[in-house]
This record gives C-alpha cells, structure tokens and sequence, in this order.
C-alpha cells in the first residue's frame, strides 16, 4: 500500500490535543452535550443521510463518503438510537479531521464501495484507522473538564442514593457511569472509557485485591 494512504501514528495524548483544538474552533462555549450534529452539519456542511436498513444489511451503523460531503447512518439509529447516533457523527467526523487524505484518495459515496475501500486497506492501518476515530469521538463528546466536573456530582448524587464507588462496587460504577452518560448523552460505555482513560476511578483498595489471582 503506497505511504500516502497510511494513517497518521498519534497517540491518545496527541488525539487529546487534537480534540481539544477541534472543541475550541467549533463548540467554544464547552457546555454539554456537545452539540456534534449542529457542527457536522453547519461547520462542517456534511450532509446527513438516514437510510432504512443500513445496519441489519452491512453490519455499519454509518460512514462517511470519500469527499468528506455526506454521513450515510442507519435510519433506526438516527431515529431511536440518539447517543449511538451521536458518537456515529462524532467517529465519522473524525476521519474527516484525522483521515482526510486517505478518504480522499478513494472515491465511494455508496455503503458497498465503502465496505470495498475498508476491505482493501491493510489490516494495521484500518485498525489505526478506526481506533483514531473511536478515541476522537470519544474525547470530543466527552471532553476532560466538563467530565471531571460531571463525574464529581454523580459521586455526589450516588452517595445521597446511598451507593459509595469504594464500597459499593460495580453497582456503584453503573450508577454513575449511567448518570453521566444521560449528561452527554452517550452509552455507558463511552463514559466507562473516558473515565478509564482519564483515571478518574478510584483505585482498587489493597485490602480488595491481595489474595486475588
């Protein structure tokens, strides 16, 4: 595969970066949720297309075309599915930020020529391809400030509902992971990522884990 199709080699801490430049330029008001629709389609004048049955035929809730103009996303998932919907934008977006190049370099507009264009690509560089997007989307729809600031109030509010993260457990985490993700209107499971990420989980208590193993 020529050079020029490779993609970029940057680290979560770069990706950071760079979601925090693309935050500043677009959402500089940082309140939450982030409001990733408005800027794909006013920002970034993309184009978003709902079609019936994208999922269920290709295994794809969305992706973007070649020229970086249109989102093509599962119709269901644009209709019921809105914290899935929007971390599609936000994955699909990112490729238009970190990606561009290489998408440029192909041309498909159709979900089959995508899912060519994704079969032919090397296997090392379709999964830096899309481990990039996936942290991107994560980091923009979920920046590290507005999440700090967040989670503190979740332990808050878990605590009045009784539930305390170093006693309570996973209980605990899912309470709070939940909390937050109707706050950025994400899944659960990009908030347990971020929070991962960011360590802002406590740590497991020596006492919990000698014996373990």
């Amino acid at each position: 595969m020529p050079d020029r199709l490779h993609p970029p080699v940057l680290s979560y801490e770069g990706l950071r970066r760079r979601a925090g430049d693309f935050l500043r330029t677009h959402h500089p008001k940082g309140t939450i949720p982030i409001p990733i629709e408005e800027i794909v389609e006013f920002n970034y004048r993309i184009d978003i297309i709902p079609v019936p049955g994208l999922q269920e035929a290709f295994e794809v809730d969305g992706f973007i075309s070649s020229d970086l103009k249109a989102i093509t996303v599962d119709a269901f998932v644009y209709e019921h599915r809105p914290g899935r919907y929007r971390f599609t934008l936000a994955h699909e977006v990112a490729h238009a930020v970190l990606h561009r190049r290489i998408y440029q370099a192909h041309r498909f507009r159709r979900v089959k020529d995508w899912k060519r264009f994704q079969r032919d690509m090397d296997e090392e560089d379709r999964r830096w391809l899309e481990w990039q997007a996936y942290a991107f989307a994560g980091l923009i729809l979920v920046p590290a400030e507005p999440l700090l600031t967040e989670y503190q109030k979740a332990i808050r509010v878990a605590a009045r509902v009784g539930l305390s993260l170093q006693k309570a457990g996973e209980v605990a985490r899912s309470y709070v992971a939940d909390w937050l993700a109707r706050r950025f209107e994400v899944s659960p499971q990009v908030i347990e990522k971020r929070l991962d990420k960011d360590e802002l989980w406590p740590r497991e208590r020596p006492d919990e884990s000698e014996g373990q193993g």
